[in-house]
């Protein structure tokens, strides 16, 4: 995957309401088939560079008996980068489907 791709999968898991790292990872990951993916080492650059631009926040929260756990939302930035990753989603998938989508490819019996 690429970075923006990424970007909007952390946005996108984000838009429920605050999460940890973890958890944001396992929300990616638990997607059919395992075609998405992202290790906890690949994530935390995300996080600190998604918080660095302004689009998440993170805030750390206490826990009884634990350590106080990090967790990161969204700012109306991250809300209006989603809109336009979404935007641009869109667009990548008709392009996509009108060259490999079904009547385009042509069977060749010889």
């Amino acid at each position: 995957m690429f970075r923006s791709d990424l970007d909007a999968l952390v946005l996108g898991v984000l838009q429920s309401g605050q999460l940890h790292g973890y958890e944001i990872t396992k929300r990616i990951n638990a997607q059919d088939d395992s075609i998405l993916s992202v290790k906890e080492g690949q994530l935390y650059p995300i996080l600190h560079r998604l918080e660095n631009e302004g689009k998440i926040v993170a805030e750390w929260i206490p826990q009884e008996g634990k350590p106080a756990r990090k967790v990161y939302a969204l700012t109306e930035s991250g809300h209006a980068e989603l809109v336009e990753q979404r935007k641009a989603w869109g667009k990548f998938v008709l392009s996509v489907d009108g060259l490999i989508g079904p009547g385009t490819l042509e069977v060749n019996h010889g």
